[in-house]
């Protein structure tokens, strides 16, 4: 196994991905902190860490989460502590890192190991194949209750996932999901026993890897994903708006509250 150290924030721990070779798949696994909270680093781990796998020997990926977790999703507590120039920062990495996940051209498995909460839900969305772990894990998009929008990249991924009518009930919804209610409304291909995940998540990949010329492959998930990628580029000048409604939760209490609601439960 190789960790791929990423930038060290000020004052922060470093965090890391974790790379297993398993010939010719490449497993990551999220491992920041508790529940791989997405920050600025992680963020721009998780874009650098796609970009390279392009021209990784290994011909498909895994994506997956540790212990409980697979990504709780934006890391709120530092959203809150930075304020509007950390938020500036942060929003176009986040779509980057999705971008990234999303434009890979080689076969990518998401095994879903846990909880996936906005951010993380959009992550394991970007996968061709999505796997879940049966359990107590929850998976979905809650952020119009944190008080704050997508960007455009996150919104497509998920229209392309599920379709645009769940799209709207998963967004406006603002709901979680257990592992069977989330294959029923299309987040999940199948749910696995917790232990059968990833070596199931290995064997999708490889199979997906195998059974198709890697240019082929790559061709047809172009066209797929192509209108996906066009209405984000087209939609681009939504991101100040977006931008500015994250600022603003940064300080009007919303979020605030909405945090402190959660953490009580």
């Amino acid at each position: 196994m190789r960790s791929l150290p990423c930038v060290r924030g000020a004052g922060r721990l470093r965090h890391v991905i974790e790379y297993v070779d398993e010939g010719d798949v490449a497993v990551l696994r999220l491992a920041h902190g508790k529940v791989s909270a997405m920050d600025m680093e992680l963020c721009e781990a998780i874009a650098e860490r796609f970009r390279a796998l392009a021209t990784d020997p290994a011909r498909a990926v895994v994506l997956t989460g540790t212990d409980h977790t697979f990504s709780a999703g934006v890391d709120l507590r530092r959203y809150l502590d930075e304020g509007e120039p950390y938020v500036r920062r942060f929003l176009p990495a986040l779509a980057d890192a999705f971008r990234a996940a999303f434009e890979l051209s080689k076969p990518v498995v998401a095994a879903v190991n846990g909880h996936a909460i906005a951010g993380g839900c959009v992550l394991a969305a970007c996968a061709d194949v999505t796997l879940m772990a049966d359990g107590d894990g929850r998976i979905g998009v809650p952020e119009i209750k944190v008080g704050v929008p997508f960007p455009r990249m996150a919104v497509e991924v998920l229209r392309y996932a599920v379709g645009d009518v769940a799209a709207r009930r998963l967004i406006l919804g603002a709901r979680t999901h257990r592992p069977r209610d989330a294959q029923a409304v299309g987040l999940v291909d199948e749910v696995v026993p917790v232990d059968e995940l990833l070596p199931r998540a290995v064997e999708a990949a490889r199979s997906l890897a195998a059974d198709v010329p890697p240019d082929t492959f790559a061709a047809m998930k172009a066209q797929l994903r192509r209108e996906a990628l066009e209405r984000t580029d087209r939609y681009a000048d939504e991101e100040d708006a977006v931008t500015a409604l994250w600022s603003r939760r940064a300080t009007d209490g919303w979020t605030a509250d909405y945090l402190a609601a959660v953490t009580r439960r």
